[in-house]
C-alpha cells in the first residue's frame, strides 16, 4: 500500500467512524435538555421545584430585574439570565410596606421578609407534563396600591390548582415605590410620564406568563386574571390598558373596580398632574428639592424613608395615605370607567361582585359619631350629599359605623362593579355577577358579617379550613365557580346551583352564603346615583 494510500484510508475511516457514531454525547452536549416538570426551562434559564400533594410548587422566580438604584421608578427590565438550575422553594421578598392597616387581619396578612428587590411570582400546577396545557390563573393581591404580597398565607394555590388550573401569585411595586409621579421622572421617561410602575410590574408578569407557563403544563391562550380590592380595581384598570392587550382572556374583580367612579372625594390622585404634586410633595419633605439633582436625592433615599414621607403628605380621606394608578395617556389612556363608559375596554368574560358589609372593615378599631358620618358624606359626596344620606339615612339607635357600612358597600363598591358589568354586558360578553353574603364567624369579626376581604379564604380554600362545615362547602362551591370559569368563561357545568348570566335589565346576581340561590336587582338605587353623580 502506498503512502498516499494509507493516508486516504485513514481519512476514510476517520469519516466513517463520525458519521455511525451516536448522536449521543457530543450531540447531546450540544442541544437544550428537554424541560420538565421537575427541571422546567424558562426564557432566563432552568428552575426547580417541589412536589406537593400532587401539586407542583415554584416559589420566587424573578420575572423582571430587581428595581433598585438607576432601575427605581422605571419600567420593568428582562431578567438576567442564569445557566445552573436555579432552586425555587422559597418566597421571593416583598416590596418594602408599612404596617398592615387593619388589627383585626394582621396576623394573617403579616409581611417580614421585605426588599425593593421584589419582582417576583409563584406557581403551582397540577400537570403531568408540560403538554398538559391547562387553564391559567394570575392571581393580583390587594391592599390599597400600598401594602400586600403574592405570597400571603391566604394565597396559597395549591387548593385551586388541584381543580385543575395553573395558579400564578405575583408581587408589584407598591406605595411611593410603585406608583410615585414626579415631573422629572416624566421628563426622563421615554414616554413623557410617571407613575403606574406597579401596573408596568403586572403587565411584565402577564408577558412573563405568555412566554413561560407552558413549561408548566399551562396554556398561554387561556389566561383569568384575578384580583381583590386593589386587585380588583387592578384587573378593570388592566381591562382599560392598551399595554395589556392580548395578554389575557377572561377576568375576576372580587371586591374592587372604580372606587372613585361611587365615591368621588376618596383622596387618591388620578390624574398625572395630581400625581407628580404628590410626588412633589414627597419629595419636599425629604429635602430632596433642596439637592442639585432631585432625582438622585430621591433614588439616594431607603424605601423607609420614602414611605415615611409619603405617609405623612399623602393622606386622603378617611385619615390613611393614599397613592394608585393614574391616567398618564400611556399605561391608561383615561380612567377605567370612562374607557368602559366608551366600550374601548378589552372584551373578555367577566366575573364581578362585592361583599355584603364591605364597608365594617375600614372602620374596624375605630368608632365616630352620628355627625362625624354626616362630615365625611358631606365630605365625600359635595352637592349630592343630601342624596346619598336619604338614601342611607342613620336609623334610629343605629351604631354610625352600619350605616357607612352600608353606604361605602353599596357606593363604593357595589355600584361601579354593576357599571363593569353592564358595559361588558352590552358588548357581548358573558358576565357573571355576585354578592357574597357568608358572615364571619372568626373570634372577634362577628359584629362585622361580610366584610372586605373575608371571601380570600374561600376562593383559595386555604384558612377557610379550619371553619365551620358550611364554610367548607361553601368554598367548594366558589372554587368550582372560579375554575369553571377560568376554564371557559361560564362557572356553570358541575353540580352546584345554576348562576344566570348577567343582563342589564334583570341584574341577575349569584348570593353566595348560607344558601347560594339567584336573585335580581343588584344595588339599584345606588347605581342610579352614582350614575347620577358621574354624569351618565
Amino acid at each position: 500500500m502506498t503512502r498516499r494510500t494509507a493516508a486516504f484510508m485513514s481519512i476514510f475511516v476517520i469519516l466513517l467512524v463520525l458519521l455511525m457514531a451516536p448522536l449521543g454525547c457530543a450531540g447531546k452536549e450540544a442541544e437544550t435538555p428537554a424541560s420538565t416538570l421537575e427541571v422546567p426551562r424558562l426564557d432566563s434559564g432552568p428552575i426547580s421545584g417541589v412536589q406537593e400533594d400532587g401539586v407542583w410548587v415554584y416559589k420566587g422566580i424573578p420575572y423582571a430585574a430587581p428595581p433598585v438604584g438607576e432601575l427605581r421608578w422605571k419600567e420593568p427590565q428582562p431578567v438576567e439570565p442564569w445557566e445552573e438550575v436555579r432552586p425555587c422553594t422559597e418566597y421571593g421578598p416583598s416590596c418594602p410596606q408599612p404596617e398592615w392597616p387593619y388589627q383585626v387581619q394582621r396576623d394573617i396578612f403579616r409581611i417580614t421578609d421585605q426588599d425593593e428587590d421584589c419582582l417576583y411570582l409563584n406557581v403551582w400546577t397540577p400537570a403531568k407534563n408540560p403538554d398538559d396545557r391547562l387553564p391559567v390563573m394570575v392571581w393580583i393581591h390587594g391592599g390599597g396600591f400600598t401594602v400586600g404580597s403574592g405570597s400571603q398565607v391566604l394565597y396559597e394555590g395549591k387548593y385551586l390548582a388541584r381543580k385543575g388550573v395553573v395558579v400564578v401569585t405575583i408581587n408589584y411595586r407598591l406605595g411611593p415605590l410603585g406608583f410615585m409621579a414626579h415631573p422629572l421622572l416624566s421628563e426622563e421617561s421615554p414616554h413623557g410620564v410617571s407613575g403606574n410602575y406597579g401596573l408596568l410590574d403586572q403587565i411584565q408578569a402577564l408577558r412573563w406568563v405568555q412566554r413561560n407557563i407552558s413549561a408548566f403544563g399551562g396554556d398561554p391562550g387561556n389566561v383569568t386574571i384575578f384580583g381583590e380590592s386593589a386587585g380588583g380595581a387592578s384587573v378593570c384598570a388592566l381591562l382599560a390598558s392598551p399595554l395589556a392587550e392580548g395578554l389575557f382572556h377572561r377576568a375576576i374583580a372580587e371586591s374592587g373596580a372604580f372606587l372613585s367612579m361611587g365615591m368621588p372625594s376618596a383622596g387618591r390622585s388620578e390624574t398625572l398632574e395630581e400625581g407628580e404634586k404628590l410626588g412633589k410633595r414627597i419629595s419636599h419633605e425629604l429635602g430632596c428639592d433642596r439637592e442639585g439633582d432631585e432625582l438622585a436625592a430621591l433614588r439616594s433615599k431607603t424605601p423607609q424613608e420614602l414611605i415615611d414621607a409619603f405617609q405623612k403628605v399623602g393622606t386622603g380621606l378617611m385619615g390613611r395615605a393614599s397613592i394608585g394608578p393614574v391616567v398618564d395617556g400611556y399605561v391608561l389612556p383615561d380612567k377605567p370607567q370612562d374607557v368602559f363608559a366608551e366600550g374601548r375596554q378589552h372584551k373578555v368574560p367577566l366575573l364581578i361582585g362585592n361583599n355584603a358589609d364591605e364597608g365594617m372593615l375600614f372602620l374596624a378599631g375605630q368608632s365616630i359619631t352620628a355627625q362625624q358620618y354626616e362630615n365625611l358624606v358631606r365630605l365625600a359626596y359635595g352637592t349630592y350629599a343630601d342624596e346619598v344620606l336619604s338614601l342611607f339615612p342613620l336609623q334610629p339607635g343605629e351604631d354610625p359605623r352600619a350605616a357607612y357600612s352600608r353606604l361605602f358597600t353599596a357606593m363604593g363598591f357595589a355600584a361601579p362593579s354593576r357599571f363593569a358589568a353592564e358595559k361588558m354586558a352590552e358588548a357581548g360578553m358573558p358576565v357573571y355577577v355576585y354578592i357574597f353574603t357568608m358572615r364571619s364567624t372568626v373570634p372577634g369579626t362577628e359584629h362585622m358579617g361580610a366584610y372586605h376581604g373575608y371571601e380570600l379564604p374561600f376562593v383559595f380554600g386555604t384558612l377557610v379550613r379550619f371553619l365551620r362545615p358550611e364554610d367548607q362547602s361553601l368554598s367548594e362551591i366558589m372554587m368550582n365557580y372560579w375554575t369553571r370559569f377560568a376554564a371557559g368563561g361560564d362557572p356553570n357545568g358541575g353540580s352546584e346551583p345554576e348562576w344566570p348570566r348577567f343582563e342589564p335589565q334583570s341584574a341577575a346576581y349569584q348570593e353566595l352564603g348560607e344558601k347560594v340561590v339567584s336573585r335580581t336587582g343588584y344595588y339599584p338605587e345606588a347605581y342610579r346615583l352614582v350614575l347620577e353623580i358621574n354624569g351618565l
